[in-house]
């Protein structure tokens, strides 16, 4: 009953006049942006940061939803109608949809994928303000080596799963944790990484590194690799859905959800495992599995509901624990810390109106993405036949920008300059991007917990596992370290009578989407190698 009644006064907050109208804004500008090739939704989240930063609180938040499902929305858009997804998740979606597209069905497809997300995110919320009081009993019974030990096993796997090697993984890791170090010592006071520039004494602002990372540096990979020929974009029409999709599509919509919302909800979730298993559940299910491959709607509408449903899943470690899972929480974890807000077991204490408001935004948002963008798919199409480079050229001036509005400070525009290029360096070299933004978002709280610890221990390392969660999760920190070692000796140990196959493709969130048109040998690689452009930012690794 607490939940309901929370619940409510957070959709009386939601539902005034101004914040409405900041609800509105936000899933207009989280369209716009989402739907321009090769920026998904943490780009989208990233590039609008600045923009949410003038407000207070609650109306920036309640913004912050818009866009969050504005720029989700905006992904499957280019999936479908360029072919290009905007994120790894987004990939599947490209599969079928694509192909629903050059049959002349691209109104269907945008409008399933729409349908979908608002069943999945309507779900997915629901089970988050449930879930989240629920999770947040128990992380307060946690203490500091426990806390310690779930941010370690958050950090490695989402790492391990990431990039086309673990090596890479971690080395994306060591830089964002080194980034992070940079600053003044909290307890002793020593400059650490500063070069003797005062400036970087209070550290590096999350914002900057984010959008520079992010945006910049995917601006600058797409504009080192431009292609002069125009973009084949499929007229839409107005999307529209008859009853023989409608009937094809309900299933899938709630088998996705099923699907996403776990994964998105584990410490080491993300979008993709969903999807796939989505994707490969419906083709099994279905009554037409001839058609996939060439255009099965049941092949947009479950990866697409299990998409937006891990969407809504991440939430609820980020509110709960303070632990991002994906980009774009670790973009929204930014937010908060930028309003000197720390997500974890006290926020629903501390800041309790606030996160209500923003669950209840969450409702409000998904609503307002249906009812807004179906409308507008025409006119989102005709925004993405703009020609790439002014297109880019909008994008770094809108990235700089923002940067430069949250300190006033010319000097983070130097480091913007800086760190997207070491964003277009990492991708050159296969290195994927959320290590780095969780290492310098979880880096200091990592280290805070370290000392605590040993501090409550006397120094003594034993302290680290001294309570019973601790050392289950040290465990099964152990069996990610280890496993694939052992994997690996086992299958040198079998007999070579035949070739041992993986099976498929990485699911990784970097990986997917730039492996998978490499990798021919498998049917998800194989329909992802076909849909995926090849001029496509995200095909950078297949080069290496």
């Amino acid at each position: 009953m607490d939940v309901f009644t929370s619940l409510m006064d957070g959709f009386a907050t939601a539902l005034t006049p101004m914040n409405l109208l900041y609800a509105v804004i936000g899933v207009i500008l989280g369209t716009a942006v989402g739907v321009l090739p090769g920026l998904g939704p943490a780009m989208t989240v990233a590039l609008l940061l600045p923009v949410t930063s003038v407000l207070e609180p609650t109306s920036a938040f309640i913004m912050f939803a818009g866009i969050y499902y504005g720029g989700m929305y905006g992904g499957s858009t280019t999936s479908i109608l360029l072919n290009t997804p905007g994120e790894s998740s987004s990939v599947v979606t490209a599969i079928e949809g694509h192909k629903m597209a050059k049959a002349g069905r691209a109104a269907q497809a945008l409008a399933t994928a729409a349908i979908g997300s608002f069943v999945a995110g309507t779900i997915g919320t629901t089970l988050l303000a449930v879930c989240a009081p629920i999770v947040v009993k128990f992380a307060v019974s946690l203490g500091s080596p426990s806390y310690f030990a779930i941010m370690v096993l958050s950090l490695l796997a989402v790492t391990a799963v990431l990039g086309s090697s673990r090596l890479r993984g971690f080395a994306s890791l060591g830089l964002g944790l080194a980034i992070g170090l940079i600053g003044m010592d909290s307890v002793t006071g020593q400059r650490r990484l500063t070069f003797g520039q005062p400036l970087l004494t209070d550290g590096l602002d999350i914002v900057v590194v984010a959008v520079a990372i992010f945006a910049v540096g995917e601006a600058l990979w797409v504009a080192a690799h431009l292609r002069r020929t125009p973009l084949n974009v499929i007229p839409v029409g107005n999307p529209w859905m008859g009853k023989q999709d409608w009937k094809r599509s309900w299933k899938p919509w709630l088998r996705g959800t099923a699907f996403g919302f776990p994964f998105g909800a584990l410490p080491a979730g993300g979008a993709e495992i969903p999807t796939f298993l989505s994707y490969v559940t419906e083709k099994r299910l279905s009554k037409h599995p001839e058609e996939f491959g060439h255009g099965a709607i049941e092949g947009v509408a479950g990866p697409e509901a299990a998409n937006n449903a891990s969407a809504a899943g991440t939430l609820t470690p980020l509110l709960a624990m303070g632990l991002p899972t994906n980009a774009t929480a670790a973009v929204m974890l930014a937010a908060f810390t930028g309003y000197g807000i720390q997500p974890g077991p006290q926020l629903f204490e501390s800041q309790g109106p606030l996160v209500w408001a923003l669950i209840a935004s969450l409702f409000i948002g998904n609503f307002l993405l249906l009812i807004i963008n179906l409308p507008l798919a025409p006119l989102w199409a005709k925004l993405l036949q703009l020609p790439r480079p002014y297109l880019y050229a909008g994008i770094l001036f809108f990235a700089t920008l923002g940067a430069y509005s949250v300190n006033l400070q010319a000097f983070d525009l130097v480091l913007l300059l800086v760190l997207g290029a070491l964003g277009f360096m990492m991708r050159r070299f296969g290195l994927p991007v959320l290590p780095l933004i969780l290492g310098v978002i979880l880096g200091p709280r990592l280290e805070g917990q370290l000392r605590q610890t040993l501090q409550l221990s006397a120094g003594n390392p034993a302290g680290l596992w001294s309570e019973p969660i601790a050392v289950g999760i040290y465990v099964i920190v152990a069996i990610i370290l280890v496993w694939p070692l052992l994997l690996k000796l086992w299958r040198k140990s079998r007999p070579a009578t035949a070739p041992v196959s993986t099976g498929g493709t990485d699911l990784g969130p970097e990986n997917t989407v730039s492996e998978a048109p490499a990798a021919g040998g498998t049917q998800a690689s194989e329909h992802a190698g076909s849909n995926v452009d090849a001029g496509h930012a995200r095909a950078r690794q297949e080069k290496l």
